[in-house]
Parts: structure tokens; sequence; C-alpha cells
């Protein structure tokens, strides 16, 4: 019997991940953000629904969807260049630390008004949904052709808010539940937090980067392996010590990836193919909590709308408004930062917190809660790219990226096997061969042009778009970025 039931949930599995491909796919066609439709399988697949699974462990839900956010923030960060990054740090920082503020006042008003609950539990709604989700960013703005200055501050926002969503909402449940609580400890603990999340995440960043470029594994698949458990050791160590693991991860990532790295190509396919498995999996079983006869009570939907409508037309306007007065930002593209706020995964995670903490009401949270990010999921997720052509905050598409696509090393010699696709800033652009002097222990040893296998003839001109491969001694590698002119 027990055989049975393994093999059951091994199906179930993998029938559920089926469905989530299936149904990402899905979601591109009718518009609507593919994190809605997992939440929708999830209660369909419920207790509350065909009745196929039931799941009701909310410490099992929370563990996996910190694991999950874990591998998102770290993909998010692995992505991420820098160049973009270091222009609107200061802004991103003001959002992720203001703007949540401002923005957990505001709802918490909101909540305590059309609730009428206390103002402890009303501020820990408002400290919940406080954050925009990395999850639900990062996803929703891949593929789109919003301008470059507003992905990355939306996406730098995302990936370093939640220490601040996660320090108001734990500090308020300790309020709720403890009588020895102390607001001066509580806002000591919040720099101790943002200081080590940011050194030990630069840290094992920078070790993770140095070990994965000396290291030589015997085999290929344990590259992208390697630079996992970078990630869930800067999680792990830095929450540990009390600090923000989330905000580590993403620190930890945003150094590594901003490395050239052995294997990069395949490193970033295999934490692309990982994160969205996780993020399947989260919102299925984040959807699989929630009982869809309580969520759609009519009494709890239009006062968990009405305060999406604050949330999203009052509080985050608010917050961004505030948060970026100082910046050089026009007033669309504030309008457009303050539409594209969206609520995911972490609100829904920090949910959790108050179930697990005995929290009264904690289960009318969970679902005031849930509403709120499906609300901003629908409303504001599927009108994204719509709202920024709108306001002309697009531009064209862009090439292909000009940095070195993969680094192969060959652990019997110290050479590696590059991959390189020439951009329109390439110096070797209509140069022939015989005309590019190459550094030393350096080969062109074939190009592709439109699926075409080309040998590196003298007399062969490299044009755009053209795939070397190039041989190259390991100590020759700096002198090779600088004639490809990769940054």
């Amino acid at each position: 019997m027990e055989h049975f039931e393994t093999d059951y949930l091994i199906l179930l599995l993998s029938l559920l991940l089926l469905l989530g491909v299936i149904t990402t796919k899905f979601s591109t066609k009718i518009g609507v953000p593919a994190l809605v439709l997992f939440i929708g399988l999830g209660m369909v697949m419920g207790s509350d629904g065909l009745n196929i699974i039931y799941f009701s462990d909310v410490k099992i839900a929370q563990i996996i969807g910190i694991i999950a956010l874990v591998i998102i923030l770290f993909e998010g960060g692995l992505k991420t260049r820098w160049s973009s990054v270091k222009k609107v740090a200061a802004p991103s920082l003001s959002l992720a630390t203001i703007g949540v503020l401002i923005t957990t006042l505001i709802t918490a008003i909101g909540a305590k008004v059309i609730f009428e609950m206390d103002w402890l539990e009303s501020f820990l709604i408002g400290a919940i949904v406080g954050s925009t989700d990395a999850a639900a960013v990062f996803a929703i703005l891949a593929g789109q052709n919003v301008k470059e200055k507003l992905t990355s501050v939306l996406e730098a926002e995302s990936g370093t808010n939640d220490p601040m969503a996660m320090f108001l909402t734990i500090s308020t449940i300790q309020l709720l539940t403890s009588d020895d609580a102390n607001i001066v400890m509580l806002i000591l603990s919040f720099f101790w937090q943002m200081s080590i999340g940011l050194l030990l995440g630069y840290g094992l960043g920078w070790l993770a980067s140095k070990s994965i470029n000396k290291i030589n594994l015997d085999f290929n698949g344990l590259y992208p392996v390697f630079t996992l458990v970078f990630a869930i050791l800067s999680y792990s160590v830095t929450s540990m010590l009390n600090a923000s693991g989330l905000f580590a991860v993403y620190v930890t990532a945003l150094v590594i990836g901003n490395k050239d790295l052995t294997y990069r190509n395949s490193i970033l396919r295999f934490h692309s193919g990982l994160a969205w498995m996780m993020q399947i999996l989260m919102f299925i079983i984040l959807g699989l909590l929630v009982s869809p006869s309580q969520l759609f009570d009519l009494d709890l939907i239009w006062r968990a709308l009405l305060l999406s409508v604050i949330l999203i037309v009052i509080a985050r306007p608010a917050a961004v408004y505030a948060a970026l007065s100082y910046f050089p930002f026009s007033s669309k593209e504030l309008l457009f930062i303050s539409w594209a706020g969206l609520r995911g995964a972490v609100p829904i995670v920090l949910a959790t917190f108050p179930f697990i903490d005995g929290v009264e009401n904690s289960h009318i949270i969970f679902h005031i809660v849930f509403f709120v990010v499906l609300t901003s999921a629908l409303v504001q997720g599927s009108t994204i790219p719509l709202v920024a052509k709108k306001l002309g905050l697009t531009e064209p598409e862009k090439d292909i990226s000009p940095d070195l696509l993969e680094v192969i090393s060959l652990s019997k010699v110290n050479a590696e096997l590059i991959e390189y696709i020439v951009s329109q800033k390439c110096s070797l652009l209509n140069k022939e061969v015989k005309d590019i002097t190459f550094p030393e222990k350096v080969w062109v040893n074939a190009l592709i042009r439109n699926k075409d296998l080309l040998p590196p003839s003298e007399d062969l001109t490299i044009k755009k778009d053209d795939i070397l491969y190039i041989l190259a001694d390991k100590k020759s590698i700096p002198d090779l970025k600088e004639l490809l002119n990769v940054e």
C-alpha cells in the first residue's frame, strides 16, 4: 500500500509539473500571468475543488516557499547586469526601504477602516503585502521591451525589498504575541540583517566565482550544482546569524553573475529551468492552501477588493513618489513604476508566519493577502506591457548579448573553448581573418553562419551574428576580451 502511495505521489508531481509547463504556454496567449494560473491550478486540485490533493500543512508550505524564493532570487540575480543596476541602486534601495514602509502604513490604515481589526493586526496585513515580489516581477518583465532603466529599478527593488517586509512582518508578530518585544532592539535588528546580509552575500559570491573558475570538476554538469550549493549556503548561513538570507542570496547571485564563469551558459540554463520548476510548485502549493469556499465569500471579496484598490491606486503610487522624489524620473516613469509594483509569492509566504506563530485571525489575514495578491497579479500583471507601450516607455528589441556566451574548461590543458556571438560593436566586424591579430595562443577553430559550419580561412570576412568557436590559453583570455570589446 505504501509503495502504491509513493508511486501515486510521484505521478501526481509529474502531472502537476506538466500542467504547469502547459499552463505557462497558455498564459502567454491569453495575456494572464502564469502565476495566476498556477495558483488557480492548485485551487482546482485542492480539497475545495476536485479534491485530488488534500494539503493543509502550513509549515511545509512555508519551507517549500522559502526554498523556491531562494532559487528564484538567485536566478534573477545571476541574470542581472551590475552595469545596469549600479545606475539605479540608490532609487531601488529607496523603494525597498522607504517605499515599503509607506506602502505598509497606508495599507494598514485601509485595513483598519475596512476590516475593523486592531491596529497591530492591520499593520501586519500592510507589512505582509508591503513588498513587491521578485518571482512575479522577473517572470512578467522577462522578454518585454520595457526601458532598461525601469526594468532595472523594478528588478533591483523586488530583489532587495524582502528584508524590510520580513522585518516589519516578524516584528509585528512579536509585538502581537510577546510582552517582551522591544521596538528599539527590533530596529537595530533590521540594520543587522541588512548589513550582514550584504557582507556575507558579497563574500560568498566572490568565493563562489573564484572557486567555479579555479576548480576542475570531472563532470560538466556539476558546475551548475556547485553554484546552487552557494545559493543555499548563502541563505542558510546568513539566516543562522539572524540576518536576511534572501537579501544575501540576491547579492551572492549578483556578484557571481557579473563575473566571467566557466560554463556560464550551462549554469544560466540550469538555474532558469530550476527557477521555473520551483515557481510552478510554489504557486500550486500555495493555491492548495486556499479554500475557495472561504476565499470567495461575498463579504470578504468586496472588502479585500477595496483594500487592493487602496494598495494599487493610493499606497503604491504614494510610496513611489515619496521614495523617488529626489531622483531624475519623469512623471510617466513614476506612473509606470507605481503600476508595476506586483505582489506575488513573498506576501503569500509571509502570510504563513502568523499561522505558525499562533496569531489571532491568522486564517482571515491569509485569505485577505491571497486575494490582494491575486488581484495585483491579474490587474497589474496582465497590463504591464500595455501600460508601458501607452506611456511610450518601450524600446526596440535588443540584439543578442555580445558577451562570451559559453566558456568550457579543458581540464587536461590550461585552456578554454569559447563560444562568442559577433555583435555590432565587436572590433572584428567586417574584417578578414588574415587581418586580425589575435593574442598569443588564441585560435579560431570554427565559425557558424546561418546554421552553416565554415572553416576559418584567411580570406573569410567576419559578419554580425556569426558564432565563433575560439580556443584560448587561460592567460590570454583578458587580451581576447579586450580585442572582442567584451566588458
